[in-house]
């Protein structure tokens, strides 16, 4: 990951502070941030609000549709107001002093999933346990000690943020999505159809025509195609780590105090396999950046 340029897609609880979802990527769109909300939602419930800001992310088809289907309210900051994220901005700023420090200091993350598992450990180990400045309370503390959020089922949460596309099939009866190519009954050829699909895993899509399913049709692999380019620079060597790592520490001894019960730096996205399926291994690779989302419950 040394030189790979990321985002941090972060929630915080507005009473508490706490982290409530989290998740690191390799580009600042829509399919990241609603990893990091799905992953947050999944482990600390739905909150009645999701204070957001105007970036395109933020205000998507598919955000908008997975906060009516779970009942939340979206709201957005005004253009120009950065006061509102006042909150999110500050929670960044500890991040960027306490874990990216030592997370330099140790020579970078070999790739994302080691970069998510650290900072999941920090999270959960360090910062979900110190007294906040302005609460005087350890955010974890705070936010149990309020009445929690209810967690929604995993068939709730795979409804709310299924996807949309529409598209005409072609005449050797497939349609295309994101690359690949899917098979469908030869009798909806030249017809608009609507396609719904979990972007987290596309292996199957439902084919809805004059709004009722059609039918499911496997992904055929003869006919897909790829959107993935080969790179053609070879990548950086890896910095060496140096000096004691503070990272490692708190991810091991967070493991010791749980003693391999479940956490939330455990919990897999539903149905996310690939970390990032859309990045490109084509794209350049500047320094490590994180860029700011918040919301609060």
């Amino acid at each position: 990951m040394t030189g790979r340029k990321t985002y941090l897609f972060a929630f915080i609880d507005d009473h508490s502070r706490a982290l409530v979802g989290y998740r690191w990527g390799l580009a600042e769109d829509t399919l990241r941030l609603e990893a990091a909300l799905r992953a947050g939602l999944a482990s600390r419930g739905v909150p009645r609000l999701l204070y957001v800001d105007n970036g395109s992310a933020f205000v998507s088809k598919q955000l908008q549709r997975a906060c009516a289907m779970l009942g939340i309210r979206l709201a957005h900051s005004k253009p120009g107001e950065p006061a509102g994220r006042g909150k999110i901005e500050r929670v960044f700023g500890t991040v960027r002093r306490q874990f990216l420090v030592e997370l330099q200091a140790r020579g970078g993350a070999k790739d994302l999933d080691e970069l998510n598992r650290l900072f999941a450990a920090w999270v959960e180990g360090v910062y979900h346990r110190r007294v906040h400045t302005e609460t005087d309370t350890p955010p974890m503390e705070r936010f149990l000690a309020d009445q929690p959020p209810r967690l929604p089922t995993p068939a709730e949460l795979r409804e709310a943020f299924l996807w949309t596309e529409r598209r005409q099939v072609a005449k050797t009866a497939t349609v295309g999505l994101f690359g690949n190519r899917y098979e469908v009954d030869p009798a909806l050829v030249g017809a608009s159809v609507e396609l719904v699909f979990d972007p987290f895993d596309l292996s199957m899509i439902e084919v809805r025509y004059q709004d009722r399913p059609w039918e499911r049709p496997d992904r055929s692999p003869s006919a897909a195609t790829s959107t993935r380019r080969p790179n053609p620079t070879p990548k950086p060597a890896p910095a060496r780590p140096t000096g004691i790592d503070y990272l490692a520490m708190v991810e091991a001894r967070l493991a010791a105090q749980t003693k391999r019960t479940i956490a939330y730096a455990e919990l897999p996205l539903p149905g996310l396999e690939h970390p990032e399926p859309h990045a490109d291994p084509a794209d350049p690779e500047p320094a490590p950046h994180h860029d700011h989302q918040g919301a609060n419950r």
